[in-house]
């Protein structure tokens, strides 16, 4: 099944060089490109896409707000950040913000292309270095012990198999069980650990089993 990817990106020769990768991707629909935030909230909603590639740095609005205010409307939009920046500050903004993964600019074609896939199969793709950074802030705020107690056996599990890289197809293929009930126990556990969205999850378990 083709995924439709659309493009938020100020800088023309980059918008056409991301165009270019989209296009010749064989499980790939390139919908469309807009140069800000401000044209992307006017028209993604027209263009449709599973998938949104943001600039995080965009003149006007930022690529955060953009990705908020496209959540509030496209909750099941899936949106990764692109940016030549690593701080700690603009990443936990924009995951707050609803963003669904965040790559380096500089990661190469089958790289962004691969975290299309992911963020389609429900992970949460991020550059290396970025996931390095997202994981050593919760190792230092780290979980409280009454979040863990909180999870059931079976919740432990789903985000045990979370921190391993597994996605939602994977972990219902390990555990028996479908997709949707994945979704459903990554839900409950976001509640219960008091975060947004199943990275933070993961990076405040820290990567540990309990």
């Amino acid at each position: 099944m083709l995924k439709k990817v659309a493009i938020v990106e100020d800088d023309r020769g980059l918008r056409e060089q991301l165009a270019q990768i989209l296009g010749a991707a064989r499980d790939v629909r390139f919908v469309g490109a807009c140069a800000s935030g401000e044209e992307a909230l006017e028209r993604i909603h027209l263009l449709h896409p599973d998938v949104v590639l943001m600039d995080i740095k965009l003149p006007g609005m930022s690529g955060i707000e953009c990705v908020a205010q496209l959540k509030r409307v496209l909750p099941g939009l899936q949106v990764i950040m692109l940016t030549v920046y690593e701080d700690s500050e603009s990443i936990f903004r924009a995951l707050k913000a609803g963003a669904d993964g965040y790559l380096l600019k500089s990661s190469p074609p089958e790289v962004l292309l691969q975290a299309i896939d992911d963020v389609q199969q429900g992970g949460s793709p991020m550059s290396s270095h970025i996931a390095r950074k997202v994981v050593r802030h919760f190792h230092l705020v780290g979980p409280s012990a009454e979040e863990s107690e909180n999870l059931s056996p079976r919740e432990q599990e789903v985000l045990n198999f979370l921190s391993a890289g597994y996605i939602y197809k994977e972990i219902s293929d390990q555990l028996g069980i479908g997709t949707e009930t994945v979704r459903t126990y990554v839900k409950n556990i976001c509640e219960k650990m008091h975060v947004r969205n199943r990275v933070e999850a993961v990076a405040k378990h820290g990567g540990k089993t309990f």
